[in-house]
């Protein structure tokens, strides 16, 4: 690994000062940011360097997606018209028809989406409700992310109900059903955390990652106050072991929550999935009890645009740490980064605030950077360029058309800047792409092999009556022949 000096670029630093450094310099040895000044102060310091040119361009922090789903780079449109209906779908679809070799499709296809995109760091939910039982799925994941040389946050945990689960495995080319019971899962979890966290001189983490908070309630929307009253036995149980297994492994806890959940995990003061070594997903329809709940105890949130009814500002102003994330690729989403954080930035300016000034584009820069990174509990490492920090960043290539005029540089990132246009990709201190090339793989190898793996799937689980591409003159048709979700094999 070469040490390397960014010469001549626009730096927005993310730093405690939020510098911006026209003509600046970066100086990276090993995998650490050494050096951050203007190119005439750091140019003669630091001759021995190989110098990447930055004219032109500008120099940010690699971008961070704290929350993900891996699969959904490969069943991307995949029932996108009928939304009441695509979890009944994708959900059957990953616990009885995916293989080992979809989850390596899946790492190397979402990893270079990723990369190009300029997000270095980004976490993957193994499937839409995580999937513990073959530790292989998430090994394999992070195996394409490892050879990548991508960050990535691992996410593996227990199912929602009912316990035992039952899954489909095909490790003998053909489906065999098992039931898998909570402690089978949890055991899971384990196994990935003793092959993967840490891994990869660090970039490979392991998180904790129960489908939600409080299983015994509605898993993907808010409950109402009748339905979410009190903890269940089995409620109690999988907070306790959850708290039991993180603390064994000294990991991270990832999960969702919605309306009702916060205040009924705040039950059971000694284990509830609250405080500051959790991020929460979503928190859609939460009271303001749930969010003084979240204050004080210091658990961060995470939220997707457009987010129905995430009160984002009110959490804020209450001090709550928030991050933007993509929530996954599917169905009609993407990993870039950038153009989530537009998406976010008008929707709260439009749909529910009406005030520009409320998020201007450095903040929401900051949510996708540093704050993104305090979530996850890293921001002593990424999210920002300083000195001793590690080198992972992203060059932006200014010299286009939709990003002129060169001035206001934290406006044109927010709104105009595209995944794109980055140029370059560093991760570490080791250049993973450069001038638009990704080094680190066959580009085209692995899109052949997610494409593969994507049909194969669609194959197992009869997935083509979801696939349907109506264009025009053909919405009466697909409307009129109403398709049933995939169901489990028989074995």
């Amino acid at each position: 690994m070469e040490d390397l000096l960014l010469l001549h670029g626009t730096i927005v630093t993310v730093d405690k000062e939020r510098r911006i450094i026209e003509d600046g310099a970066l100086a990276i040895s090993g995998d650490r940011i050494v050096d951050i000044g203007t190119a005439e102060e750091l140019a003669p310091c630091h001759a021995g360097k190989k110098v990447i040119d930055c004219r032109g361009k500008m120099i940010i922090p690699g971008l961070i997606d704290a929350h993900g789903h891996a699969g959904h780079a490969l069943i991307r449109s995949i029932a996108a018209d009928t939304n009441s209906l695509w979890m009944r779908v994708v959900t059957p679809t990953y616990y009885h028809y995916v293989t080992r070799d979809f989850w390596y499709a899946d790492g190397l296809v979402s990893g270079l989406e990723r990369l190009r995109a300029g997000v270095t760091t980004g976490a993957s939910v193994i499937t839409s409700m995580p999937r513990a039982d073959d530790p292989v799925f998430a090994i394999n994941h992070a195996r394409a992310y490892t050879e990548l040389g991508l960050r990535e946050i691992v996410c593996v945990g227990p199912s929602g109900l009912p316990w035992p689960h039952p899954v489909t495995r095909w490790e003998s080319g053909k489906p065999e059903r098992r039931n898998i019971a909570f402690e089978e899962m949890i055991e899971g979890s384990e196994a990935v955390i003793e092959a993967v966290n840490g891994s990869a001189d660090g970039r490979i983490s392991v998180f904790l990652t129960p489908f939600t908070i409080v299983p015994s309630v509605e898993p993907s929307n808010a409950s109402t106050p009748d339905q979410a009253i009190n903890l269940t036995d089995g409620d109690r149980m999988q907070v306790r072991r959850v708290r039991e297994t993180a603390r064994k492994w000294g990991v991270r806890i990832h999960s969702d929550a919605f309306a009702g959940q916060i205040r009924m995990a705040f039950q059971d003061k000694e284990n509830a999935l609250l405080g500051p070594d959790i991020h929460l997903q979503h928190c859609w329809g939460i009271s303001h009890e749930e969010m003084d709940i979240l204050a004080e105890t210091g658990t961060h949130v995470t939220h997707a645009p457009p987010g129905r009814s995430t009160p984002v500002l009110e959490m804020m102003a209450r001090g709550i740490s928030l991050a933007i994330t993509s929530d996954g690729a599917s169905p009609s989403r993407h990993f870039d980064m950038l153009q989530t954080a537009r998406l976010f930035q008008s929707t709260q300016h439009i749909l529910h605030n009406h005030d520009r000034y409320l998020l201007p584009p450095g903040k929401v820069f900051e949510m996708i950077t540093i704050d993104a990174a305090r979530v996850l509990g890293m921001e002593r490492e990424i999210g920002s360029l300083e000195v001793g920090k590690k080198a992972d960043i992203a060059i932006i290539d200014m010299r286009k058309p939709h990003l002129m005029p060169n001035w206001m540089p934290v406006h044109r990132l927010i709104h105009q800047v595209l995944g794109s246009d980055v140029d370059t990709v560093i991760v570490d201190g080791k250049v993973l792409m450069e001038a638009g090339k990704v080094l680190t793989t066959d580009v085209d190898a692995a899109l052949d092999f997610g494409q593969q793996e994507a049909l194969a799937l669609a194959d197992r689980a009869g997935l083509h009556a979801h696939m349907h591409d109506p264009g025009w003159g053909k919405l009466q048709r697909t409307f009129a022949e109403p398709v049933k979700p995939p169901q489990a094999p028989d074995c």
